[in-house]
């Protein structure tokens, strides 16, 4: 039994999900697998259901019915995870932007004093690549915009390759964080700083992805520019 889980919400990842499934199954560290799929209509889920008879007992399915959004895919797995009893939650992306090498990294923080610990594009030592200039510098400053507004001293906000100890989300208000886009992730790690836990940034290289489409939108990006302002007055 491991005693660590990683969410990786799914939304039209057949192009990813079995390297991804394959890449992490094959690391040193015995890691579990919850995919949570938005009836994906590329077929991921049967493609996941394939390699649940592989790897069993190691990869989990969660499906809901449409596409309702990453925070609420997230919520959803975090209170599966907190349900098990996992220790280490870990939350990624499906299309190799986080890399699964990194995992061990976010982990032993943890392990070693942290209660989250976040894989950084912006803190010392971390970089992006395969990004144009324009979105680069759109996600730069939207950290340093998110920092002013809530007073937190976390390089990277909008970052969604993160560690948390089981404690962290069993204090959270989860059902209190409604955003579903980036927003979600501001508001997790702010959370976090509310309750006071320790947030370490761990330096990581965010690559673009190669397979499949973005789900970044207008509607994303507008709602984190006005929910940070919301955030510091909800009950989390």
């Amino acid at each position: 039994m491991s005693d660590t889980i990683i969410i990786i919400p799914t939304y039209n990842e057949i192009e990813n999900v079995e390297t991804m499934t394959r890449t992490i199954m094959s690391l040193e560290k015995e890691y579990h697998i919850l995919f949570v799929d938005d009836s994906s209509p590329d077929g991921t889920a049967n493609q996941i259901r394939k390699l649940q008879q592989e790897f069993q007992g190691r990869v989990y399915l969660e499906e809901r019915k449409g596409k309702l959004g990453l925070g609420t895919a997230y919520i959803h797995g975090f209170k599966w995870a907190i349900a098990k009893q996992y220790d280490y939650i870990i939350e990624m992306d499906c299309d190799f932007s986080h890399d699964p090498n990194d995992l061990i990294r976010l982990y032993t923080e943890c392990t070693e004093g942290a209660d989250l610990s976040i894989g950084s594009r912006y803190c010392k030592g971390g970089k992006v690549k395969n990004w144009p200039l324009k979105r680069i510098l759109m996600s730069y400053f939207a950290s340093v915009y998110v920092r002013i507004i809530l007073w937190m001293n976390i390089k990277d906000t909008t970052a969604g390759f993160k560690c948390y100890k089981r404690k962290v989300l069993e204090t959270i208000n989860l059902d209190g964080v409604t955003f579903k886009g980036y927003a979600f992730q501001v508001c997790m790690k702010y959370a976090a700083k509310k309750h006071g836990f320790k947030i370490v940034e761990v330096p990581i290289t965010f690559i673009d992805r190669a397979l499949g489409v973005s789900k970044m939108s207008t509607g994303i990006f507008k709602e984190a520019f006005f929910g940070v302002w919301r955030m510091r007055k909800m009950k989390l």
